[in-house]
């Protein structure tokens, strides 16, 4: 497995670098955002490990142009930054993972395995999942309904594929929150509502059948009419 490092804090590079060659993970590092995009663009990478701040480039505008290059490699953020917003921003990119630092390796390490196994498990199979005249394609990431392209976000596509993996099941809040964005949920927080909305508007709103549900006082599901 080959992973490309963009960290530019030379302690943190050792310490990652040492730690996944020992794993015996190919490890190359890029210093900036700048030399983090060529090299992403340039080599095949099974992962990316992306700071956010970095010089030159930041690493939410490395992820969204990592995305708009067609580049389905997996992206695990690992930052400072771990506010919701700075998570959600960082989804919003097009990241598939969110790692708050100060962290302990042998979490990097799984999160690294997770995401190895579900990039793996897309290239070997196609995966469609189908409610109704809705269609989600998990390889190339993609949604339809009926004869209508559905343009989403990478989050709003997580939030869709969540919904639809769970078919007639009520699904609260906090696990949403927990599921989709990592986060805790706190009565504060109304992103899942926000992000329930923006479906809505794409996915029901100009149809008859409406497919996602509220149950009040419960949370969300999905299924046909």
């Amino acid at each position: 497995m080959k992973i490309l490092l963009v960290e530019d804090e030379p302690k943190v590079v050792e310490f990652i670098k040492k730690g996944l060659e020992e794993q015996g993970y190919e490890t190359e590092v890029a210093y900036d955002g700048q030399m983090g995009e060529r090299l992403a663009i340039k080599e095949k990478y099974d992962l990316i490990i992306l700071d956010v701040i970095l010089p030159y480039l930041n690493g939410y505008e490395l992820c969204k142009r990592i995305r708009e290059k067609g580049l389905q490699v997996p992206v695990l953020m690992l930052t400072a930054l771990g506010s919701t917003d700075d998570k959600i921003s960082g989804f919003d990119a097009g990241a598939d993972d969110y790692l708050v630092k100060p962290f302990e390796f042998a979490e990097l390490l799984a999160r690294i395995k997770v995401l190895s196994k579900r990039s793996s498990g897309l290239i070997q199979t196609s995966r469609l999942i189908k409610i109704a005249d809705l269609e989600l394609d998990l390889d190339k990431k993609t949604a339809r309904r009926g004869d209508k392209i559905i343009d989403l976000t990478a989050k709003e596509f997580a939030l869709l594929e969540f919904l639809m993996m769970n078919k007639g099941k009520v699904i609260s809040r906090p696990e949403i929150a927990e599921k989709v964005w990592d986060i805790t949920f706190d009565t504060g927080t109304n992103v899942v509502d926000v992000y329930i909305n923006i479906l809505r508007k794409k996915i029901d709103k100009d149809f008859q059948n409406k497919l996602i549900q509220t149950r009040i006082g419960l949370g969300y599901s999905i299924d046909e009419p």
